[in-house]
């Protein structure tokens, strides 16, 4: 137990530099390159802009906290160990089973339907990949939360991922 809260307060006061920040666009980057040509092709992305200052108020602050802040603690700062703990070369068998467990929660019960389509699971798949990319570089929760919260806001505010969960 003590290990686990010196790892999660690692994650929050560990701050990311100049460096981390850029390889986090370059993650951006390149989820955006391997998961849009999918996304758009498979049907499942569509460009509608939310315009509603409300709606996209609302969006930003609350996929910060989830799924971005709730999911990288979980599955990133508690399931992986603090990359002070281990060399990140010695950190794959965790990595794998984070990204499994990630993937595995997307497909609760509790879920929308839609989360159980291939386009959206690549999506996932792909997040959880550049986020544990991420952590794993620069053992902070704060990059991988940004990561994530960006890549969602994008999908809710600008390519039809709020109308999945009106519809």
């Amino acid at each position: 137990m003590q290990s686990l809260f010196r790892r999660i307060t690692c994650a929050f006061v560990t701050v990311p530099c100049a460096k981390d920040w850029v390889q986090a666009v370059e993650l951006i980057v390149i989820f955006a390159v391997l998961y849009l040509p999918i996304g758009f092709t498979l049907g499942f992305l569509k460009i509608e802009i939310q315009s509603s200052w409300q709606t996209i108020l609302s969006v930003i602050t609350g996929t910060f906290f989830m799924p971005a802040l709730l999911e990288e603690l979980g599955f990133r700062v508690v399931l992986l160990p603090h990359p002070t703990e281990f060399p990140t070369s010695k950190q794959w068998i965790f990595s794998l089973l984070s990204w499994f467990g990630f993937m595995a929660y997307h497909l609760h019960p509790f879920t929308p339907l839609f989360f159980r389509e291939p386009a959206f699971l690549i999506g996932a798949g792909l997040i959880g990949i550049v986020c544990t990319i991420s952590y794993l570089e620069n053992g902070s929760i704060w990059v991988p939360v940004t990561i994530h919260w960006l890549i969602v806001a994008a999908w809710l505010l600008l390519f039809g991922g709020l109308a999945r969960f009106h519809s």
